[in-house]
């Protein structure tokens, strides 16, 4: 009792200060689907307002994260018809496009992705094509952390803290998108080319249709990563953002639960990932109560601060 009680404090002081406490309300919905493949992203939930401009995205290390001896990464191809194409795919290239002391931009260029390359990367002054992968490290106590990716040719992005004091590494676990998403196959984002400029930490989305979006990695530590998110002009006709998860049972899930903080609402409301069906809400947390077996350490994810033009921003906050 004592447990469930410590864990619920927990959970409720991480709720509040995800809540951002004001901001434009957007329309989430779920479009998730029962699946028993672990390796399937079978959850979505869309995020739609066609007025909002700028908005931030956190990946927070979950409640539970401090009690944690034993972590869970390894995939399960369990009722997985793809294991044996997946497991067949060769190594891909690996290219580093930018090094310092403290970061560092990798390159992998796959084989067989399931989609053509047509992106162009730039990393400063460099400029490559057919990168399926970029990955962003920074180093921290002496080793080197992989904390943020995306994949250019699909728009897929996952993130992760810096690792806390009672692990050596973290997995991942949630994707998301930002842009225009559309459904092909899976929900994706098309984007003609990604700038990344190292100084600022700051990628630029340039979409097909001529809209952008610059994505800051303003905040790193060993509590969570946030991106700052501003669009050239807001999304209309679709979501601007959406989450993309697994969820199996609640012992085998990578988000198990949501939570919302809806326009005016007194309070937030919880429910289980599956049953949610849709809520206007200022803020959106997704993640886990207790410790799964999939991606054990992998971070909850919070969408909040939507507005109609993006906010003045502060020098970014990067542990050392």
């Amino acid at each position: 009792m004592r447990l469930a009680l410590a864990a619920a404090v927990l959970l409720l002081s991480a709720a509040a200060r995800a809540a951002s406490l004001d901001g434009l309300p957007v329309e989430i919905t779920n479009a998730s689907e029962p699946v028993l493949c672990a390796e399937k992203d079978n959850v979505t939930l869309n995020l739609t307002n066609p007025a909002v401009r700028a908005f931030r995205i956190e990946a927070a290390h979950p409640a539970y994260i401090g009690s944690l001896a034993v972590d869970r990464f390894a995939p399960d191809w369990t009722a997985c018809p793809m294991k044996e194409e997946a497991l067949a795919q060769p190594m891909p290239q690996r290219i580093t496009l930018y090094e310092t002391v403290e970061w560092q931009v990798i390159g992998y260029r796959e084989q067989n992705f399931w989609r053509p390359s047509d992106t162009t990367i730039k990393i400063g002054d460099r400029v490559e094509r057919n990168i399926h992968l970029l990955q962003i490290w920074y180093r921290f106590r002496d080793r080197a952390e992989e904390v943020l990716v995306l994949y250019p040719t699909d728009g897929y992005w996952r993130a992760r803290p810096l690792p806390p004091s009672n692990l050596r590494w973290t997995a991942y676990g949630s994707s998301f998108l930002i842009g225009p998403v559309v459904v092909e196959g899976r929900p994706i984002v098309k984007i003609s080319q990604v700038a990344f400029d190292p100084a600022t930490r700051t990628f630029t989305l340039t979409y097909p249709d001529g809209n952008s979006a610059t994505v800051r990695l303003s905040t790193l530590n060993q509590e969570l990563l946030g991106l700052d998110v501003a669009f050239a002009r807001p999304i209309a006709g679709g979501p601007f953002a959406a989450l993309r998860s697994m969820y199996i049972t609640e012992f085998n899930a990578d988000v198990a639960r949501v939570a919302v903080r809806e326009k005016d609402a007194p309070g937030w409301r919880e429910e289980p990932i599956m049953p949610f069906r849709r809520a206007l809400a200022t803020d959106l947390w997704a993640g886990r109560h207790v410790a799964s077996r999939h991606n054990t350490s992998a971070p909850d994810m919070v969408f909040n601060a939507f507005r109609a033009a993006p906010p003045q921003l502060a020098a970014p906050a990067i542990d050392k």
